[in-house]
């Protein structure tokens, strides 16, 4: 392929109108790839020259030497592999040279890419490079590569027809180009980037100001807001709390942008990765702390790289990329004093306090006091709104258990005392009615039966969402999608499994639709217990016997398992 460098600077990889046309035209007879979340946010970067100097995608020699010593080909500094990963029924297709249609992922057309090479890569070796271990159960990074990156890479440049749309906070999601301008116009020279997934409350304000009195720069702060979906509150929630974080500024002195990037995680290459961008975006300095990139910070001592690591190598490549390394030192609040102080500076006497995110989050879900030194009125208030006290909140009860075991039971049970309770909807999806109404086509393969209780999973992550209560009570034989569920549905509010563990035994004499009795005669195959296997849950918020208890017995554990943990009163 051509080199992935450009040879001059341009705004963007969009073509003028005119060839716009001329390609729209062209894409009609091309071969078509749709484009995942992931690909969406690395091409829009590529569009909008947020990956300057890229101008496409990397090549075999610039990949492999991005791998082995962060730099492209020419020897410019760039840390992170951009290819283009394809399937190999897709990689099939092609060959050097050939034009393909890049799509967003409902097929509208947003580039058109040349096609340089094609080659599978050992995914193991740049897992180690660019990660520091193969190993998928260490690093999420990794298991991302391994599980979510397809196994044919693709090179070539692209021409850009349309940035990929999106619809909420347009106003703050400028392109580097208007970053650029938008600085030149107020007077900026010197310009502190902040790279932020978190909240950000006073200390943080205290933190980037005395950052920036340091150098003598204005602040540029930018969110990431890459892979969330449309319909995820969490997004703007965060994004809402930015927005009231940067009025607590002097005026003229700060800008709030989003950045659009899927985030890899690879600590020192990251926090690199992203100063680049930054300078693209047109920071002369970028903040960088001391665990910037890695995939366990803000999990206390648990961090996968060296602490520190990440603002050495960006300072030490400052030089070549023309973005200085500001390091971020946490601040918390002296009581004594009344004042913010640095957290490395601190006295072991002085009275300094700090709230983690964990205690923030369960202050928000008990309806505590926040107390006016750790955020502001604002921030506050937002999060109040998206994230009310659990007993407002809606939630999944999760059934799960062998034919007969009580599920259905005890679900309709729970039903009827929510209903008595009447302050919140409450829906009861249970397995059999599932497979008759949302699941008919369905086999009983293992394939089919995850299929079936994502489903429910996705049902219920939608009323939980809303405030709802649902009850789901499938067999759900499965590790696997039950865990999917989880993951799921915790976003929008509580979930609570329950392992309803009645015996095989006990579950065959009540036999109530015959299914055993059938399957022990072989007339009737794929039944759970006797010729399926049922995976008991790794760690369930309750296990139920209903051999050792009545119905209304165990739906009393379970509304005082809700009532310890908040969900009711």
């Amino acid at each position: 392929m051509s080199h992935s460098l450009s040879v001059e600077y341009s705004e963007s990889l969009l073509v003028h109108f005119r060839r716009a046309e001329v390609l729209r035209t062209e894409a009609v007879g091309l071969t078509a790839i749709d484009l995942n979340s992931r690909q969406l946010c690395d091409l829009e970067l590529l569009l909008n020259r947020g990956f300057y100097p890229l101008n496409g995608y990397l090549g075999p020699d610039d990949y492999n030497r991005v791998l082995e010593e962060m730099r492209l080909t020419d020897g410019t500094v760039w840390p992170m592999p951009i290819s283009l990963d394809v399937s190999e029924a897709v990689a099939s297709r092609l060959q050097t040279g050939q034009r393909v249609a890049l799509n967003d992922e409902e097929g509208f057309l947003l580039a058109i890419l040349t096609v340089g090479s094609i080659w599978r890569p050992d995914k193991a070796h740049e897992a180690e490079l660019v990660y520091g271990t193969r190993d998928a159960e260490q690093h999420p990074g990794v298991q991302a590569l391994y599980h979510k990156t397809r196994e044919w890479y693709v090179s070539g440049q692209v021409e850009g027809l349309a940035l990929p749309i999106h619809h909420d906070f347009r106003t703050l999601r400028a392109t580097p180009a208007e970053t650029h301008r938008r600085f030149t116009q107020y007077g900026w020279r010197r310009v502190l980037g902040f790279h932020s997934r978190d909240y950000l409350h006073c200390a943080h304000r205290e933190m980037v100001l005395a950052a920036a009195r340091d150098i003598n720069a204005n602040i540029f702060i930018q969110p990431v807001a890459g892979l969330d979906h449309p319909g995820n509150r969490a997004h703007y929630t965060q994004v809402h709390c930015y927005q009231e974080f940067v009025k607590q500024f002097p005026a003229n002195m700060i800008f709030l942008g989003l950045l659009v990037l899927a985030d890899r995680f690879a600590g020192p290459r990251e926090a690199l990765w992203h100063a680049i961008i930054r300078k693209n975006y047109g920071c002369s300095h970028f903040m960088v702390a001391g665990d910037h990139g890695d995939p366990f910070a803000h999990f206390g001592d648990k961090l996968f790289y060296p602490l520190g690591a990440a603002q050495q190598l960006v300072a030490d490549r400052a030089a070549e990329t023309g973005v200085e390394m500001v390091p971020e030192r946490a601040m918390g609040y002296d009581e004594d004093k009344a004042q913010y102080v640095f957290l490395d500076a601190a006295g072991a006497d002085s009275a300094v306090k700090t709230i983690t995110s964990q205690e923030l989050k369960r202050r928000l879900q008990w309806g505590l006091e926040i107390p006016a030194w750790y955020s502001f009125t604002g921030v506050i208030d937002v999060l109040r709104r998206a994230f009310p006290p659990r007993s407002r909140q809606g939630f999944t009860v999760f059934l799960t258990g062998l034919s007969g075991s009580g599920k259905s039971t005890i679900a309709k049970v729970l039903m009827v005392r929510f209903m008595e309770m009447n302050d919140r909807p409450v829906t009861l999806l249970d397995g059999d009615i599932v497979r008759k109404n949302l699941s008919s086509e369905l086999n009983f393969s293992e394939e089919h039966r995850n299929l079936n209780v994502t489903r429910i999973g996705f049902v219920a992550s939608e009323i939980t969402k809303n405030g709802g209560i649902a009850l789901c009570a499938p067999i759900a034989p499965y590790e696997a999608s039950r865990a999917a569920n989880r993951e799921l549905i915790s976003r929008y509010g509580g979930y609570i499994e329950v392992y309803v563990s009645t015996p095989l035994a006990v579950c065959e004499q009540r036999d109530r639709k015959g299914l055993y009795a059938k399957a022990r005669q072989g007339l009737v195959k794929g039944v759970t217990g006797i010729s399926d296997p049922y995976v008991p849950p790794v760690n369930p918020e309750l296990t139920i016997d209903t051999s050792t208890m009545t119905p209304a017995e165990a739906v009393q554990e379970i509304l005082l398992y809700l009532e310890e943990q908040g969900f009711v009163a």
